[in-house]
C-alpha cells in the first residue's frame, strides 16, 4: 500500500460528517465561514498524541480569537475519545474515523517511517482549511512537540 494522495493548498478540503467523542455527527461544512485547523492524530491518550491536544487546547483561545476552530481526528471510537477528552480537558471536537475513510482522503493514512521500518498507519497531519472550505496549508508528518507553537508562527497568531 502506498500513500494516499496528498493535498496542497488551494484543493477543495474532503468534505466529512464523522462523528464526536459524544457520538454526535460533525461536518465540515458546519464550520463553512470560518477558518478550521483539522489536526490528524494516530491515537489518543499516548504520549504524543496527549502532548499535541494539551498545546492546542493551552492555545485554543488565542487560534479562536484569530478565527479558527479547532478540531482534532483520529481513528479511535467515540468512546476512547470521550475518555481521552475528559482526561486532558479537550474542549474543542475529537472525531472519531475508524474506517479511517476520511484520514486517507486527507492523505493523512498510508506508508510511514516508524524506528525506521515502512509501516502503515496514521500520519501525524495538520491542515488548515479557509473559510471557504479550501486547503490553505497541508502539513505531513508533524512533531507532535512544539508543532502548535510552530503553527500559531506561521498563522500569524
Amino acid at each position: 500500500m502506498t500513500s494516499a494522495a496528498r493535498l496542497s493548498p488551494g484543493d477543495a478540503a474532503p468534505a466529512f460528517t464523522l462523528e464526536d467523542a459524544d457520538g454526535k455527527p460533525v461536518s465540515l461544512s458546519d464550520h463553512l465561514g470560518r477558518k478550521v485547523v483539522l489536526y490528524v492524530y494516530p491515537a489518543a491518550s499516548t504520549p504524543g498524541c496527549t502532548t499535541q491536544a494539551c498545546d492546542f487546547r493551552d492555545n485554543l483561545s488565542s487560534l479562536q480569537a484569530a478565527g479558527y476552530d479547532v478540531i482534532g481526528l483520529s481513528p479511535d471510537k467515540p468512546a476512547k475519545l470521550a475518555a481521552f477528552r475528559d482526561a486532558e480537558g479537550l474542549t474543542f471536537p475529537l472525531l472519531s474515523d475508524p474506517s479511517k475513510e476520511v484520514l486517507t482522503a486527507y492523505g493523512a493514512y498510508g506508508e510511514k517511517q516508524l524506528y525506521g521500518k515502512t509501516v502503515v498507519g496514521v500520519i501525524r497531519s495538520t491542515f488548515v482549511i479557509d473559510a471557504d472550505g479550501r486547503i490553505e496549508t497541508a502539513s505531513y508528518a508533524v512533531k507532535a512537540t512544539g508543532h502548535v507553537a510552530k503553527l500559531r508562527r506561521d498563522l500569524g497568531v
